[in-house]
């Protein structure tokens, strides 16, 4: 069964949000890491890079395909997570609590509410296995 937290936003494809103050901490979801399968390399983005909502902003790679990550909002990078560069297979492990890829600074904390909601995300994940 694919976990979907309560508490976080998500993106249509497939990306989580925790918001933390300003902050936005970035990962995949369970359901995208069941999809691609286990994961042998992460493309981190660079601290400091400005991202745009919808643009590819990290790659993820598995033994089935090279998937990339979208940002889910407009910000900027303050923090990745080097552990990915050793243990991409966190991705698999714990894709919601060590596996996330980034921090970034929101630059509008309207884009948050237009994501989808854990109850929203769930029918989409729901919908794409029929």
């Amino acid at each position: 069964m694919t976990e979907v937290r309560n508490g976080l936003r998500y993106t249509k494809t497939h990306e989580w949000v925790k918001v933390e103050g300003d902050k936005a901490r970035v990962g995949i979801t369970d359901h995208a890491q069941h999809e691609l399968g286990d994961m042998v390399f992460v493309e981190l983005p660079k601290v400091g890079q400005k991202v745009k909502k919808g643009a590819q902003f990290a790659v993820v790679e598995s033994v089935k395909a090279a998937s990339d990550v979208y940002s889910p909002i407009d910000g900027e990078v303050v923090e990745v997570n080097e552990e990915l560069s050793n243990a991409p297979e966190t991705l698999n492990k714990s894709p919601y609590d060590e596996g996330w890829i980034a921090v970034l600074k929101i630059a509008d904390m309207k884009q948050i509410e237009s994501l989808e909601s854990a109850e929203s995300y769930r029918k989409i994940v729901e919908s794409a296995k029929h």
